[in-house]
């Protein structure tokens, strides 16, 4: 069985979503998606990027995320046919840690704990597949690199490009 390996933050999860509504509820301010090469955080004005970072470890952050559209449905079915690892930077916002598991938990239940890996390096994970929206982590994968399209991926090339989870479907359950 072909082992796929799954980011959770801007694949299945949507932050960059959450914090655009929080930032424009909070401050009345445009977002500027064409400055989020990069970083999603440089689409914000200037003077309010070390607030919107900060947001990343208030408690509550994580586990209120919404979910990326049909990927509950296409995960799923996936899970029958491939060995699938959820897999998340999560140490470097300490909160995230119990946070994403119980959205883990919440929002995909048929994955069992011992497919969800909260993480801080995705060096070690091994698989035939990676979906992920940063580069840095498809750079040292050995398997199929798909790279998720994300605001601040949008210039990136060289990679197979996953654009929503109806593509992921068209790829993964032909």
């Amino acid at each position: 069985m072909e082992r796929v390996i799954i980011d959770m933050d801007e694949v299945i999860a949507d932050p960059m979503g959450a914090m655009i509504a929080w930032y424009e509820k909070e401050y009345g301010l445009p977002v500027d998606h064409s400055k989020m090469k990069g970083s999603w955080l440089f689409g914000f004005p200037e003077q309010h990027q070390v607030l919107v970072r900060e947001r990343l470890y208030e408690p509550g952050f994580f586990r209120n995320l919404p979910v990326m559209k049909d990927s509950v449905e296409v995960l799923k079915e996936m899970n029958k046919r491939y060995e699938i690892f959820i897999v998340s930077a999560a140490t470097e916002f300490p909160n995230s840690l119990k946070e994403k598991l119980d959205w883990l938990l919440e929002h995909f239940p048929y994955f069992t704990w011992k497919q969800l890996v909260l993480c801080g390096e995705k060096r070690m994970v091994y698989g035939d597949h990676m979906i992920d929206d940063h580069v840095r982590h498809l750079q040292h994968f050995n398997g199929k690199k798909h790279l998720f399209t994300a605001a601040h991926n949008k210039d990136v090339t060289g990679y197979d490009r996953i654009n929503n989870w109806q593509e992921a479907a068209g790829i993964f359950l032909k």
